[in-house]
């Protein structure tokens, strides 16, 4: 029996910006279809949890044992299905190619001229460029009606009769009803209707129990799973309505809206650029080419689905839904959440050698009990032989064996554990329906499993650790400390107009002055928003500023260089260059700096080291610091607009004008969810772009280093992690807690470096740049808020609150679905033993079984669906947290587990066996043998496999007490029934014979 667990395969260095069905060149694929390498002689039932092979896929379905494909596959990927999605995308790229190549060659034709043509398309579409729509409902309303809403036609789920049919597909249930059938008519036949028709009605009843409980689980199950597509697709987008940025569902667009784009954006419905800045179109979603495509008024198109790789800006929209390529393709493909995770392949090699053992059984009692009764072995209970060679009829002959068969036909539904694997499905649907509440958004199913072994997490700082509400608090400006942020007082117009210059222009937020008074909002990252607030109260007046001077090249930040830049002409002719980012790498650029009276002097060793002394004080104290710097550039050096594209706005001989520090919180809570994962063996390190001192300050508040951890490697820079080599990064990396000015790729080589010390690895990430990093991890973690939609598309589960406290409750989840799984095994693996034991040595020693076929399939609805359904939606619990992280080798049946499964199997076995043979001494009478209080007995047993005291909690689990309610009810019925009626066989074919078995 696979007892190890899989450990993920590194996944490829490389990283394709792409939808989960792209690999970003034009091959069409699941994410789990990917480039492991198959081991031939490997273990079948073995798959990483990320991108294992098609090969590998179909191999595992080849070895599986399986008595009803149609259900034991459903929720694993359609191979089949996924080459008729990727003919699909290549005939809709191809359209968006031709249409492409039609543009190009109508542009080569003639010359547009965008600026003219677009005022006139914004006002055939009654919009604003600058303002956008006015917003209100009736507006918003007859624009969707005139022009169609963002949307597209999906696939409905399936019927519960789809489901109902799917059920009754299991081949042994197909024999059982055709044995019931043939049954029923001989009974009825040798033993009239009064009488004959109780064994074959039994039976099909039985059976049509089993097929509605599994029907009715699985399409909850799909529900489920439907629900979370939806949550998945919703994504938010920023608009301009009224002159104000509003966040808005992509479901929500409409025609006419004017779009804000940033890097990592989804373009969200096809349009046309209104302005934009270095703004550049990964298309490889839509033309299945990789190529970066720049937007500019010479190339202006916009395609929905595409995203953004760099820049910012703005697009009006012109199409929506069905009317763009994007809602044609996505509306032919539509999403499954369909995907085998390492765990549920693992049951499948699980069940399988279960299911062989089962059938061996089977055909053994089959062969001795067939023996038995054609050689005139096999009694009645009356004692008279059932079988006498030339006196017995055809008839009774025949009835005889379907009993046979039919009694090792439901040996076989009870020995395959068909509902093994499903068990996992319908956990990881349960946890992923409870993660939503708990602020986590599951994209990949193996993720939830995963993130139960998980060792270390590698956490941003800003927003996962900290509140991410940024506010400025300590100033330098023109060589000074100011009393207050906003005191300017003393500083000269020069310096103030500079500031404020490179506030408005060098931002990719906005702030919007409401006519009527009302309060102003300011919008943009928490940093742009945490600085534009300062300019607020600086007296800045934003649309003023920004009309002073006009923006003609723009450098938009990003996290490998940590500084954005913009040049703006004054006056026609004067061009300022603006930059700001992390103060210590502005200030190493500076050769200048400006004092308050806004004179230039020249940056000294002493002044650069009094600036330096400034931003470590700043640190000290927690705070985020930029400074702001700026150099003049004579219009002769500024290449003319065709050129411009490509131009690198000019960063040296800079002239420092001011430093600010910025306060951000750490969040109430993540020092008590740091210490729980401390004490759950699970590292938390802190992975931040912010300087050495501020991430020791945050990470010592945070609980993740204490004050005799302050030194090389436990707190490194990424620079100098970055230096090393691969060896020595593998040396180290076990002991970093703190990385300090870190760039996305940094993160990508301490995540290759601890997952080679075999570290089971969870990342958090927002950036676009953080994808490699979420790509390579055991488990992605994107955030909801701030987070790009590159980001989300790359990770596999999103924190939606983005909240360090949730990530903690992710691995609970992941545990407790380890946990329940292992507590089902153990449930089903004990009556296995059971179940089969006592038929095969009652059918050997006396040739009968003491388990019918109506009562095996009462004991498989109960083993195979109403305990899946009670053990495996079992919550978490605070015990979870205080065992180590699950090994991906650890066995999925521990020794604890055989331990409680052998003292439960003996006792079952026991109990059974002396009711079987010494019943009627016992209980002087004859007594139905299945005694199913073990059974539910057995249930709770399983609840708890590591500890004695097995009912603890168990009043907070409604479900499990509902199910077992409901077991007991329907066993109490069934018994009654069966007793009423052999009491009115025994009254009406042997009333003297008060041995008569009921």
């Amino acid at each position: 029996m696979p007892v190890g667990v899989q450990a993920p395969e590194a996944s490829p260095g490389r990283y394709h910006r792409r939808r989960d069905d792209d690999d970003g060149n034009g091959n069409d694929c699941s994410d789990v279809l990917g480039v492991d390498v198959l081991d031939e002689g490997a273990d079948p039932f073995d798959i990483p949890a990320k991108r294992a092979s098609v090969e590998r896929l179909r191999r595992w379905r080849q070895a599986a044992l399986v008595l009803n494909a149609s259900r034991r596959f459903r929720y694993t990927l359609d191979l089949k299905k996924e080459e008729e999605k990727e003919q699909i995308r290549r005939k809709i790229r191809a359209h968006a190619q031709v249409i492409r190549a039609a543009l190009l060659f109508k542009e080569a034709g003639q010359k547009h001229d965008v600026d003219r043509e677009l005022p006139g398309l914004a006002n055939l579409l009654k919009t604003n460029t600058e303002k956008g729509v006015h917003g209100d409902e009736v507006d918003l309303a007859c624009r969707a009606n005139a022009f169609g809403a963002n949307r597209y036609p999906r696939k409905k789920g399936r019927s519960f009769l789809v489901f109902l049919w799917e059920a009754c597909q299991d081949l042994t249930l197909v024999i059982l009803i055709i044995a019931a059938v043939i049954s029923l008519v001989l009974g009825i036949a040798t033993e009239g209707i009064k009488e004959g028709w109780y064994d074959g009605a039994s039976i099909a009843f039985a059976v049509f129990l089993v097929i509605l409980v599994t029907a009715v689980s699985d399409y909850k199950q799909s529900l489920q799973f439907q629900h979370l597509n939806e949550e998945k697709q919703n994504i938010q987008v920023e608009v301009i309505r009224g002159g104000r940025r509003i966040e808005v569902s992509i479901f929500d667009i409409v025609v006419g809206d004017v779009v804000a784009l940033k890097i990592g954006d989804q373009v969200p419905a096809d349009g046309v650029l209104v302005s934009g800045h270095s703004l550049a179109i990964d298309e490889s979603s839509m033309t299945g080419e990789s190529k970066i495509v720049v937007k500019d008024h010479k190339s202006p198109f916009l395609m929905g689905g595409c995203k953004v790789a760099d820049g910012y800006g703005t697009m009006l929209v012109t199409a929506v839904g069905l009317n763009t390529e994007w809602g044609l393709l996505m509306a032919s493909i539509s999403e499954d959440n369909n995907e085998e995770t390492p765990l549920q392949v693992r049951l499948n090699g699980v069940a399988t050698f279960i299911g062989i053992v089962g059938l061996s059984v089977a055909a053994m009692v089959l062969i001795v009990l067939v023996a038995r009764y054609f050689t005139g072995h096999t009694t009645n209970p009356d004692g008279s032989i059932q079988f006498v060679k030339g006196q017995t009829s055809v008839k009774s002959t025949i009835f005889g064996t379907i009993k046979i068969l039919t009694i090792a036909v439901t040996i076989v539904v009870v020995a395959v554990p068909e509902g093994l694997p499903l068990a996992v499905t319908l956990t990881l649907a349960y946890s992923m329906q409870k993660m939503m509440a708990d602020k986590a958004l599951v994209r990949r199913l193996s993720a939830c499993e995963t993130m139960g072994s998980a060792t270390t997490i590698c956490s941003d700082k800003t927003g996962t650790l900290t509140l991410n509400q940024m506010t400025v608090v300590r100033s330098v400006v023109g060589g000074i400390k100011l009393k207050s942020p906003a005191d300017i007082e003393n500083l000269s117009p020069v310096v103030s107009s500079l500031i404020l210059e490179g506030i408005a222009q060098n931002s990719s937020g906005s702030v919007f002055e409401p006519e009527d008074g009302s309060p102003i909002e300011i919008t943009g990252s928490p940093t742009e928003k945490a600085i534009l607030s300062w300019g607020v109260e600086l007296h800045m007046k934003f649309a003023e500023e920004k009309s002073k001077s006009s923006i003609i090249h723009v450098s938009p930040f990003n996290s490998e260089k940590k500084r954005a830049g913009v040049a703006v002409i004054v006056d026609d002719s004067d061009i300022h260059v603006h930059w700001k980012g992390a103060a210590e790498i502005v200030l190493a650029l500076c050769t200048n700096w400006l004092d308050v009276n806004g004179i230039s002097h020249e940056m000294t060793p002493d002044k650069a080291n009094q600036f330096k002394k400034y931003i470590e004080e700043m640190a000290e104290e927690s705070l985020r610091c930029v400074a702001f710097a700026y150099r003049n550039l004579d219009l002769n050096y500024v290449p003319n607009e065709e050129e411009r594209i490509n131009w690198e706005l000019p960063d040296n001989e800079l002239a420092l004008i001011g430093i600010v520090g910025m306060k951000d919180p750490c969040r109430p809570g993540v020092r008590n969810a740091v210490d729980l994962c401390k004490n759950a063996g699970v590292k938390v390190r802190m992975v931040t772009g912010d300087n050495l001192q501020t991430a020791r300050a945050i990470a010592l508040e945070c609980g993740i280093l204490t004050d005799s951890q302050a030194s090389q490697p436990v707190i490194i820079e990424g620079k100098v992690f970055r230096a090393y080599s691969d060896a020595e990064r593998e040396a180290v990396a076990d002991q970093i807690s703190v990385m300090g000015r870190s760039s996305p790729s940094d993160k990508l080589l301490l995540v290759k470096a601890l997952k080679k010390k075999g570290n089971v690895v969870a990342v958090t990430g927002d950036g676009t740049n953080d994808a490699p990093a979420l790509h390579e991890a055991d488990i992605g973690l994107a955030m909801g808020i701030q987070g790009t939609e590159v980001a989300k598309e790359s990770s596999d589960i999103i924190i939606l609150d983005d909240n360090f406290a949730s990530v903690v409750k992710v691995v609970r989840w992941g545990r407790s679905v380890y946990a329940n799984i292992q507590k089902f095994i153990q449930f089903q693996l004990t009556v296995n033993v059971a179940a089969l034991i006592i038929n095969v040595v009652a059918a050997i020693s006396s040739g009968n079984v003491p388990l019918n076929a109506v009562q095996l399939l009462w004991v498989n609805l109960i083993m195979d669906t109403l305990g899946a359904l009670a053990l495996a939606t079992e919550p978490p619990t605070d015990q979870l947290m205080k065992r180590p992280p699950v090994g991906r080798k650890e066995p999925l049946v521990t020794n604890i587990m055989w331990r409680n499964l052998f003292i439960q199997a003996v006792f079952q076995v026991t109990v059974l066996l002396t009711l079987n043979f010494r019943g009627r001494d016992l209980l002087h009478l004859t007594q139905d043998t299945l005694d199913h209080a073990n059974k539910v007995f057995n249930e709770f047993n399983s609840r708890k496999p590591y500890e004695l005291n097995i009912f603890d909690g168990v009043s907070r689990n409604h479900l499990f007490l509902a199910v077992v309610s409901i077991t007991v009810v329907l066993q109490i019925t069934k018994d009654q029934l069966h007793l009423h009626l052999h009491l009115h066989l025994c009254d009406c074919a042997c009333p003297s014979d008060q041995n008569y078995q009921l």
